[in-house]
C-alpha cells in the first residue's frame, strides 16, 4: 500500500492538470455560448483603431514566431518544424492584411478583403498545420526541406496577390462585403479550418504525452485556440463582443507560444533548442544521440583532467559551445553533468567489482591467490589511487611493499576504520578477530561514498579470506578421511555426495593381512594398532601415486578402486603396478619386525556399481558387485607377497605383464570355476 501510494497522487495530480488545461480551452466556447444565448450581452464596441492596432501586434507576434520556427528547423533541417513556421507565418500574414484593411485607417471603408481575410489565412495555415502533425519519413522530410524556398514563395505569393488586391481596390474583394455571402464563406472556412486544427491538435496530444514539454504544449494549446477562432467567427457579429472575441483568441494563441518560449529561453539562457521539442521524432533522436556524444566528449575530457591533463576540458567546452551554441551557463551544467555522469560510472564499475569481489569470495582457492586475486579487483577498481593489503602473520602485520602505516596499525587495533591525512586503513576480521588491514591512499582523502564503498570491500574482502582459510581447513580434515580424489570431486560438485552410483567399469584392489588374528592375539592392541599403521602409512601411498582411490579399512584390510571417480584409461595397468610397489613398501616398512605378517593382494577388473552407499547421516564412497566380490576372493587365494589377477585384469594388461597361470579355482559364489593368475611383473614399469 505504501508503495502504491506515490503513484496514486502523481496519477491524481496529471489528471489534475489535464482538467485545469481543459477548463482553460474550453472557457472562450463557454464566453461564446453565452454571448449567442444571450444577445444582450453581445454588446457592441466599434473602435477601429484600437483594431487595427490590436491585430497587427497580434500578426507581428505571429510572424515573428514563425520566423524563429523557420531559423530553428533549418538548424536542424526538420520538416515539422518548417510546417509549424509556415502555419504562424501565413495565419500572422492574412491576419496582417485584416489588420491593414481595417476600414477608416488606411481604407475609407470595409470591403470584402477585410472580411475574410483572416478565415481564408487560417484555413490554408490549417493545412500547413495538419500537415506538420504527420511523422515524416526520412525521404519526406528531404523532400520538404529540399523544396522550401518553394513552399515559402507560394505562401508570399498569396499574401501579397490577396493585398494588392484587398488594399488596392481590385475586384472582387473591393466591394463591401455581403453579409450573407460573408458569413457562407466563413462558415465553410470555420468548418474546415476548424476541422484541420482539430485534427492537428489531437495528433499533438499524443506526441506531447510521449515526450512533455512546455514548447509543445503551447503549440497544442496554441492549434486548439485557432480551431476555436474559426468557430468563432461562424457565429460572431460585426464590432460586438463576439466579433473582438475571436481576436483575442488569436492574439492568446500566439502570445501564448511566445510567452512559453520566452519562459524556455529563461531557463536556458539560449534561443538554441527552444522548438526542438516540436521536432520530429528523427530530429529528437538525432538530437538526443548528438547531446549523448557531447556528455561523453565532456566525460572524456574530465577523466583526461582527473588523470593529469589539466587543458582538456577548456577545448571540450568550446567545441561544444560552437556546435551547439551553447552559453557559458549551459556549458558549465554540462561540465557539471559530464563529472557526476563520470562519477557515477566510476562508481557503478567499482559497485561491479565488489559484486566480483563476492564472487570470487565463493570460489575454491589458495589463501595466498585469493588475497593475490582480491588486490588485482581492488587496484583496478580505484586505478587513480594506491591500495596497500597486509595481513596479520604470527602476530605482525606485514605489506608486501613496505612497512604499515600508523593507521594500519590503529585500525587494526580497534577493529574500525581510521581517516589519517590521506590514507584510510579498514581492518580485515575473521570470526571477528584481526586478521589484516586493507589500505587505500588518496591526495585529499575520499568523500563519504568511496569510505562506504571501501568499506563494503574490506567486509568483502574478510569474507574471502575467512572461507579461505576454512576451506583450508576443512580441505585437510576432509582429505584425511577419504581419497583426495574423492574429497575434489566432493569439493568441486557437492552434488556428487548424494546417494546412489552408477555402473562403472573399474579395477579393485584387495589387500589384507595373513596370519592377522594369531598375531592380534599374541601382540598387545597398541602395538597392532602401531604395526597397522605403519603398513598403511606405507601402503596408502603407493596407492595414490598409481591413481588409486582408497575407500576403506576395514581392521587389517584395505580395499581401492581405479577409474573412479576419475577416470583412467589405464586403470588394470594402474592398479596392477600398485600391487606390485604395495609389496616392495610393505617389504621396506617391515624390515626388522619378522614376526609382523604380510599382505596379499587380489586384483579383478569389471562392472560395478560406484557410488555413495549408506544413509543420510553417513555414506561412503565405494564400489558394490561381482567385481568386488570376485577380487576379495583372489585376495584369499593369494599367498603373502603375492599379487592374483583375475581373468577381466589379465585381458586388459595381456602383452604388458608376466603371469603365471594358477588354471581355473572353485571360487565362493561362482557356478564355474575361474581363471586365477599370479602377477610376476610388469614389462612398463
Amino acid at each position: 500500500m505504501a508503495a502504491a501510494q506515490p503513484t496514486s497522487v502523481v496519477g491524481r495530480g496529471s489528471a489534475m492538470r489535464v482538467v485545469v488545461w481543459l477548463l482553460h480551452v474550453a472557457a472562450p466556447m463557454l464566453g461564446l455560448w453565452l454571448l449567442i444565448a444571450r444577445p444582450e450581452f453581445d454588446m457592441r464596441w466599434e473602435d477601429r483603431e484600437a483594431h487595427f492596432a490590436l491585430v497587427l501586434l497580434t500578426a507581428v507576434v505571429g510572424a515573428v514566431l514563425g520566423m524563429l520556427i523557420n531559423r530553428a528547423a533549418l538548424r536542424r533541417d526538420d520538416a515539422r518544424q518548417f510546417l509549424v513556421s509556415l502555419t504562424f507565418l501565413l495565419s500572422a500574414g492574412f491576419l496582417g492584411l485584416h489588420a491593414l484593411a481595417t476600414p477608416g485607417v488606411l481604407l475609407e471603408s470595409a470591403n470584402t478583403g477585410f472580411a475574410v481575410a483572416t478565415p481564408v489565412g487560417l484555413t490554408l495555415s490549417g493545412v500547413t498545420a495538419a500537415l506538420s502533425a504527420v511523422e515524416w519519413s526520412e525521404r519526406g522530410t528531404a523532400a520538404i526541406m529540399r523544396d522550401r524556398r518553394w513552399w515559402l514563395a507560394l505562401a508570399w505569393s498569396l499574401l501579397l496577390t490577396w493585398a494588392v488586391i484587398s488594399l488596392a481596390g481590385f475586384a472582387p474583394l473591393d466591394s463591401p462585403p455581403d453579409p450573407a455571402a460573408v458569413t457562407a464563406g466563413q462558415r465553410t472556412l470555420g468548418i474546415v479550418g476548424g476541422l484541420l486544427y482539430a485534427g492537428a491538435a489531437l495528433r499533438y496530444l499524443a506526441l506531447y504525452r510521449r515526450r512533455p514539454a512546455v514548447v509543445l504544449l503551447s503549440t497544442l494549446t496554441a492549434f486548439v485556440l485557432l480551431a476555436e477562432t474559426l468557430a468563432t467567427m461562424v457565429f460572431a457579429r460585426g464590432w460586438q463582443a463576439s466579433w473582438w472575441l475571436w481576436h483575442v483568441l488569436m492574439a492568446l494563441a500566439f502570445c501564448f507560444i511566445a510567452y512559453s518560449a520566452h519562459v524556455q529561453f529563461r531557463r536556458e539562457g539560449s534561443s538554441v533548442g527552444l522548438f526542438d521539442s516540436i521536432g520530429l521524432q528523427q530530429t529528437v533522436a538525432d538530437l538526443q544521440r548528438d547531446y549523448a556524444e557531447a556528455l561523453e566528449a565532456m566525460v572524456d575530457a574530465v577523466r583526461r583532467r582527473e588523470a593529469g591533463d589539466d587543458r582538456a576540458l577548456a577545448p571540450a567546452a568550446a567545441r561544444l559551445a560552437e556546435r551547439f551554441g551553447l552559453t557559458e551557463r549551459q556549458v558549465d551544467v554540462l561540465a557539471r553533468a559530464a563529472e557526476a555522469l563520470g562519477h557515477e560510472r566510476e562508481q557503478a564499475r567499482r559497485l561491479g567489482t565488489l559484486v566480483a569481489l563476492g564472487e570470487e569470495a565463493s570460489v575454491i582457492r589458495a589463501e595466498d591467490d585469493l588475497l593475490g586475486r582480491v588486490l588485482t579487483l581492488a587496484t583496478d577498481a580505484y586505478r587513480h589511487d594506491r591500495l596497500r593489503l597486509g595481513l596479520l602473520r604470527s602476530g605482525e602485520l606485514s605489506f608486501s611493499d613496505g612497512a604499515p602505516s600508523d593507521a594500519s596499525l590503529e585500525a587494526l587495533r580497534t577493529l574500525a576504520p581510521v581517516a589519517a591525512d590521506d590514507t584510510l586503513a579498514l581492518p580485515l576480521t575473521v570470526k571477528g578477530r584481526p586478521a589484516g588491514v586493507l589500505e587505500a591512499h588518496r591526495p585529499g582523502g575520499f568523500a563519504d561514498a568511496d569510505r562506504a564503498l571501501l568499506t563494503s570491500f574490506a567486509s568483502q574482502t574478510s569474507i574471502a579470506l575467512e572461507n579461505a582459510r576454512l576451506y583450508h581447513q576443512l580441505d585437510g580434515l576432509f582429505r584425511s578421511y577419504m581419497s583426495p580424489d574423492v574429497a575434489t570431486a566432493l569439493l568441486a560438485d557437492p552434488a556428487q555426495a548424494g546417494l546412489g552410483g552408477e555402473i562403472t567399469e573399474v579395477t579393485v584392489l584387495m589387500a589384507d593381512l595373513r596370519g592377522f588374528t594369531p598375531f592380534a592375539e599374541r601382540t598387545s592392541p597398541d602395538a597392532v594398532v602401531a604395526m597397522l599403521n605403519t603398513y598403511y602409512g606405507a601402503a596408502v601411498p603407493v596407492v595414490l601415486d598409481a591413481g588409486g582411490t582408497v575407500v576403506q579399512f576395514v581392521g587389517d584390510a584395505m580395499m581401492a578402486i581405479f577409474n573412479a571417480p576419475v577416470q583412467q584409461p589405464d586403470h588394470a595397468l594402474r592398479a596392477a603396478r600398485a600391487g606390485l610397489r604395495l609389496h616392495e613398501a610393505i617389504a621396506a616398512a617391515a624390515a626388522g619386525h619378522d614376526d609382523w605378517p604380510r599382505f596379499r593382494v587380489g586384483i579383478n577388473t569389471g562392472p560395478a556399481l560406484v557410488g555413495n552407499i549408506g544413509a543420510d547421516q553417513m555414506r561412503n564412497f565405494t564400489a558394490i558387485g561381482d567385481t568386488t566380490n570376485l577380487a576379495a576372493r583372489l585376495e584369499g587365494l593369494a599367498e603373502p607377497g603375492q599379487v592374483v589377477i583375475g581373468p577381466g585384469t589379465r585381458d586388459c594388461l595381456w602383452d604388458d605383464a608376466v603371469v603365471s597361470d594358477r588354471g581355473s579355482v572353485a571360487v565362493k559364489g561362482k557356478r564355474d570355476p575361474v581363471p586365477v593368475f599370479v602377477l610376476d611383473r610388469l614389462r612398463k614399469r
